[in-house]
């Protein structure tokens, strides 16, 4: 797995004619108002509710921030709110719901599942983070 990395995307705006309206055109993967892209989420779903790795494992193969505060030793409350956004439709909410009494990573885990779902079928081969990681993508 490539090391996380942080990259700057161009957004192109339009502005309709007629009626003054802005549309902003970005990559299919760029997610509203989150700093990650969708497969990068996709990924840390699948590490943390599938692969089972801890919280901070998952934070350092997805993080690309290397000074991190005190409370990032022990986990990351990003992952914990993408679960949350996940089970309250907020974040992939075509993917559908783990049930009202599904843990954090319960939700973490259906989600990863349901977006390796969506993954290209030639890439059935790879282990389900990765396949996770291109499906999450198609959901954006």
């Amino acid at each position: 797995m490539e090391p996380a990395e942080t990259v700057e995307i161009t957004a192109r705006r339009y502005r309709c004619v007629p009626c003054g309206a802005v549309v902003v055109v970005v990559p299919s993967e760029v997610v509203a108002g989150r700093l990650y892209s969708a497969s990068a989420i996709g990924l840390a779903l699948a590490l943390w509710g599938l692969v089972l790795a801890t919280a901070a494992r998952v934070r350092r193969l997805v993080c690309p921030a290397k000074i991190l505060g005190h409370t990032a030793v022990t986990g990351w409350a990003t992952l914990r709110r993408w679960a949350r956004d996940v089970a309250q439709g907020k974040l992939f909410p075509s993917v559908p719901g783990a049930g009202p009494s599904a843990s954090l990573r319960g939700v973490a885990a259906s989600a990863a599942s349901a977006l390796a779902a969506r993954a290209d079928p030639t890439s059935r081969e790879l282990a389900i983070e990765r396949r996770a990681f291109l499906g999450a993508a198609h959901a954006a």
